[in-house]
This record gives structure tokens, C-alpha cells and sequence, in this order.
């Protein structure tokens, strides 16, 4: 790195200064700050606590230019010095419940709810599954935007890309919903200033 990366001074200050960042600084990404924005980002809650989201780094310039294709030849998909690929596998979920049960459970309990789980969602589809929890991966999403920025770094969630052709270059199953693309770096432009509806304009009270 050439310099420091400014953190910022608190979540308040995450949120209102992030912005949406297309042009990245050319510069390769701190590992180490990379794997903490995807811890703080593991940390989102989720119902029953599931955590059904996944990530998929990509920083790899042939990857990324073959991802840029299937985003509708978007530019930040290059230009940023890494790409997580956020994902929701309710199927991994099912098929390791215990896993997401805390560790103080005694083993029967754990085997009770982790049944539980897995017959509450086995009466629903894969389509239906995979629904259910790209909502909960959205959280995620959300925490995954503001971790980056109280690092100093920048992002783009980006919804315009081809499904299909994602899982495929990424070799991801069938049965995952791709909730976001977002390019991740060191802005190289200050973005434009937030717009937003006013809390009365959103909000009623009762």
C-alpha cells in the first residue's frame, strides 16, 4: 500500500459517507483488511441463525474480465482490485444444520433442532428455499457495505448480471441465488452525495 487507509470514527460515520464507487484506485487490496470486512460481514444475524450467506473473492483479471461480460459489460467489475461474490446456499445450510447450532448445546439438542430446521423447510421447493434465504443474505449484504467503508474502503452492490453464466464461471450449484456483486477498493472518485427519501417521507407512527 502506499499510504494509510483512513478508517472511519464510528458506524454513524460508515453509513454517511459511504457512496456508491465505480473507479477504483489501481492498487492491489490488503488481505488482511479484506478477510476482516468478510468477518465483520459474517457477523449480520439471521433468522434461527442459519447464516446462509457465502462469499466468493475474485481477484483474478481473467475472472474478473469474464465476470464483467455477464454483468452487462459494467466497468467497476475490472477496474476493482477484488470482487465478492455474495451468495445464498440454503442447501449447504440444510445439509450442515448442526453446524450453525452454538457449540455449548448438548448433542441431543443440537440434533433435535437441526431436525427441526430441516423439516420445517423440507416441504417448500429449492426455488422456494433459495428465496428465503437470499432475504437473509441481504443482511448480510448490508453489513458486508458499511464493514467495507469503516475500513476506508469503498463498494458498488451490483444487481445487473447474468445468473447463470456467474455460477458457471464460478462453479457455483444450480440451486444458489447470487444476492450481489460488489466490487471492493479504494475509491477513485468521490461518488455522488446521498439523496434520500426524509424519515416523515417513510415512516409512519403509531
Amino acid at each position: 500500500m502506499t499510504d494509510t487507509i483512513p478508517r472511519t470514527s464510528s458506524v454513524q460515520d460508515a453509513i454517511e459517507t459511504r457512496r456508491s464507487i465505480r473507479r477504483f484506485v489501481q492498487e492491489p487490496l490488503d488481505q488482511s483488511d479484506l478477510r476482516e470486512i468478510l468477518r465483520l460481514a459474517s457477523l449480520a444475524p439471521s433468522a434461527n441463525n442459519v447464516q446462509p450467506w457465502r462469499f466468493a473473492v475474485v481477484q483474478n483479471p481473467t475472472l474478473q474480465a469474464d465476470l464483467q461480460a455477464a454483468s452487462y459489460n459494467q466497468l467497476q467489475v475490472t477496474n476493482a482490485p477484488a470482487v465478492i461474490m455474495l451468495y445464498a446456499d440454503m442447501e449447504d445450510v440444510l445439509a450442515s444444520a448442526e453446524e450453525t447450532l452454538h457449540p455449548n448445546m448438548a448433542d441431543e439438542e443440537k440434533r433435535t433442532r437441526a431436525q427441526r430446521l430441516r423439516s420445517s423447510f423440507e416441504p417448500q421447493s429449492v426455488a422456494e428455499r433459495a428465496a428465503w434465504a437470499n432475504a437473509q443474505a441481504n443482511i448480510a449484504l448490508g453489513y458486508l457495505l458499511i464493514a467495507a467503508r469503516g475500513l476506508g474502503y469503498d463498494t458498488v452492490p451490483m444487481l445487473g448480471f447474468e445468473p447463470e453464466k456467474v455460477r458457471a464461471l464460478l462453479g457455483l450449484p444450480e440451486h444458489v441465488q447470487i444476492t450481489a456483486i460488489v466490487p471492493l477498493g479504494r475509491r477513485a472518485e468521490e461518488g455522488f452525495p446521498h439523496h434520500r427519501h426524509s424519515v416523515q417521507r417513510l415512516t409512519t407512527f403509531y
